[in-house]
């Protein structure tokens, strides 16, 4: 078994580890992304929408992408059709998919052979692709990451970019005029419409601005938090060895979060033992009667009391700190004794003002994209400590 000592220090460099492979991966492709999605932006505007799907936990990418484009957090910027078909891709697409639309496809490091499929037969109709990764289509890449967390890690940043930047050709082509809220991510927009293809150069550094946040945020990170997340990580740990699982919630992102983080406890890479772990955010049935009969204050809470035991760990997520429903759950879980943990944002908000969660890891950032993925790295770190204390 690692001291304390030394499972902080393997933790600051797992944190770290990932911010020169994503410099490196967005320093080459930041150009290309930026002429991408400027032809995503004509498509939007010819009508076109955005479908998306992968399996696994690659199928949560999809929920992600989806949600962030229907969704969006720039306040004021308009909604954009997306869907995720992830649950019946190939008949789902062959059933909608028309000319103008965007076709993304999610899979492991390695490719995903029904998705690659897919991405062909969608691209023979005139559909724009993505390959995330693949060899062939409008946008894809083969996957530079050592192993399939660091390359989750990497798509999400990559799909957070493609929203962001879109609504920065949409200003330019059919507005000309105030950005408004998206002003403080690109300075250099002005009053004036222009022609995109002056600000491709403009949007590409703007990108690699980004990264550069990311990777001060897991600098932040691996100095405040490394400590508390190896505590947090063997204080799971035993609670896992007595019989309990992680019961994981959040909204929006941080719902697709919470997915993705349960099947990577249940699926994991690498040949790595299971972890028991479910995901409220996973089940619409019940948000959606519990939100229509009682509120949606109570979508979690509710659950919460259904599936709780004794020796289980709540696990919430907010980029805020102040969803209610959150808050409630969380609230509930301290009722139960359970162990509780939040990953959150921002100054860590009532969640961690209130004491509610025992281990509040805190991503000290004000923009939702950044704290998400920073938060992913959290939890993926976390996955990787957990194994290597169930083996020490």
């Amino acid at each position: 078994m690692a001291t304390s000592l030394e499972l902080t220090t393997q933790i600051e460099q797992r944190l770290l580890a990932r911010n020169q492979l994503l410099q490196s991966f967005f320093a080459a492709e930041a150009l290309r992304l930026a002429e991408t999605c400027r032809e995503m932006s004509e498509r939007f505007l010819r009508g076109g929408r955005l479908l998306a799907f992968g399996r696994g936990p690659y199928a949560t990418d999809a929920q992600h992408v989806s949600v962030e484009f229907v969704h969006p957090v720039i306040v004021g910027k308009r909604a954009l059709p997306a869907l995720d078909l992830s649950a019946a891709f190939e008949p789902w697409l062959k059933t909608l998919l028309r000319p103008d639309d965007i076709v993304m496809g999610f899979g492991p490091p390695d490719g995903d052979r029904e998705v690659w499929a897919s991405l062909e037969w969608a691209r023979g109709r005139g559909a724009m692709t993505f390959s995330l990764p693949g060899m062939s289509g409008s946008y894809f890449f083969n996957s530079a990451a050592p192993n399939a967390f660091m390359h989750q890690e990497l798509i999400e940043i990559l799909y957070h970019t493609l929203w962001e930047t879109v609504h920065v050709f949409f200003e330019h082509r059919e507005l000309g005029h105030d950005v408004g809220a998206a002003g403080f991510l690109y300075p250099f927009l002005g009053k004036e419409k222009q022609e995109t293809v002056d600000i491709i150069s403009e949007v590409a550094a703007s990108i690699q601005m980004k990264v550069r946040d990311d990777s001060i945020l897991r600098e932040l990170a691996a100095v405040e938090e490394a400590e508390k997340i190896g505590v947090a990580a063997v204080a799971i740990r035993q609670r896992i060895d007595r019989g309990g699982k992680l019961i994981i919630f959040g909204n929006g992102g941080s719902a697709t979060d919470a997915n993705d983080w349960a099947i990577d406890c249940i699926m994991p890479p690498h040949g790595r033992q299971p972890i028991p772990a479910i995901s409220l955010s996973m089940e619409p049935a019940n948000i959606s009667a519990i939100a229509n009969d009682v509120g949606t204050e109570l979508i979690f809470q509710r659950q919460l009391i259904a599936q709780a035991r004794s020796h289980d760990i709540a696990v919430g997520i907010s980029t805020s700190g102040g969803s209610k429903n959150i808050v409630m759950a969380l609230e509930e879980a301290r009722k139960r004794k359970m162990l509780t943990v939040a990953l959150l944002g921002y100054d860590g908000g009532e969640v961690a003002r209130r004491g509610l969660a025992d281990f509040p890891i805190i991503v000290r950032s004000d923009y939702i994209p950044r704290i998400q993925e920073v938060q992913a790295t959290i939890y993926h770190v976390i996955c990787e400590t957990l194994e290597d204390l169930g083996r020490g």
